[in-house]
């Protein structure tokens, strides 16, 4: 029998109401709706507002993914919303676990990447290797393996084998002739690499050639060029006024404008790492319940 969501207590932060449910694409819709009409319904609506908040506000994000997983955990793609939120906002275990959670119950390897990656935040760079080099690895389409290429990169450099992170990442697939973003992704690892060997030059002219081809801004290339040549980019939307003077139209200014702390800074990518690894373009693995909700804010074809 379908479950009442009127019989259970309100759980998880509170959904706008023009927040319906139908953003989802229909067979996620259609799977929710064998749970029941109103409880499938509540549930679409916590998965619009992962995706919606992932991006922006992660950690609100995993609150609201955790309530739907609280109401349907057995459904594989409440399981993937969890694990992409987890990761999202820096929660690498509880992402790792949702994330197999999720394999276990769709069959699909999709997030592979991501589960890599998570092994570099948990500090196993060996294991995240392992996840690179299996067999299901070799079946994922070219955007994953593009990016567990990446995250395999940035495990080498997490090993200090920088030079072999270099080598690894030099690949045909760098000189395509397409814009797209996993390119772009993979031109601005290429020269987190290089860098990472002291080859500051090169790594310039690839961050440029990323830019080139980022029509999206997955890739942060732009924005570190910016800064490069002595900017720093503002968020308009944090409530700076551009036609007060202090913004120039292009959103950026000198880097002896406004404090270093009013602008955020570049977004970190798969090939480089400190103390987290950084994310994995979630629409270039494929999260299925994504798909329609228009809030994504990477493109193309995950952390």
């Amino acid at each position: 029998m379908p479950r009442d969501p009127a019989s259970r207590p309100a759980r998880g932060p509170e959904i706008p109401e023009e927040v319906t449910g139908a953003e989802l694409g229909k067979e996620i819709r259609a799977e929710l709706a064998s749970l029941g009409k109103e409880f499938g319904r509540e549930i679409a609506r916590r998965l619009v507002m992962v995706g919606r908040l992932m991006d922006e506000d992660p950690d609100l994000a995993w609150q609201h993914a955790r309530a739907a997983r609280g109401m349907a955990g057995r459904l594989g793609v409440v399981r993937e919303a969890a694990g992409l939120a987890a990761y999202r906002a820096g929660h690498f275990a509880e992402a790792l676990a949702e994330l197999r959670t999720a394999r276990r119950l769709t069959g699909s390897s999709t997030h592979l990447p991501i589960m890599a990656d998570c092994e570099r935040g948990l500090g196993r760079p060996e294991r995240a290797l392992a996840l690179a080099t299996s067999g299901d690895a070799a079946g994922l389409d070219a955007a994953g393996r593009t990016e567990m290429l990446i995250v395999a990169a940035g495990a080498r450099a997490d090993l200090g084998q920088h030079d072999v992170a270099v080598v690894m990442l030099d690949v045909p697939e760098l000189r395509a002739s397409v814009r797209a973003p996993w390119l772009a992704r993979l031109r601005s690892a290429y020269a987190d690499a290089l860098e990472g060997v002291g080859r500051v030059d090169e790594a310039r002219r690839w961050l440029e050639a990323a830019a080139e081809v980022d029509d999206e801004g997955v890739s942060g290339a732009a924005d570190r060029l910016a800064e490069l040549d002595g900017f720093v980019i503002v968020d308009l939307e944090d409530g700076s006024d551009p036609e007060d003077g202090s913004v120039p139209e292009d959103g950026s200014v000198p880097e002896d404008g406004p404090a270093a702390d009013e602008s955020p800074g570049p977004e970190q990518r798969p090939g480089e790492r400190s103390v987290e690894p950084s994310a994995v373009a979630a629409s270039a693995v494929g999260p299925t319940f994504l798909a329609d909700t228009g809030a994504v804010g990477h493109g193309g074809g995950a952390a």
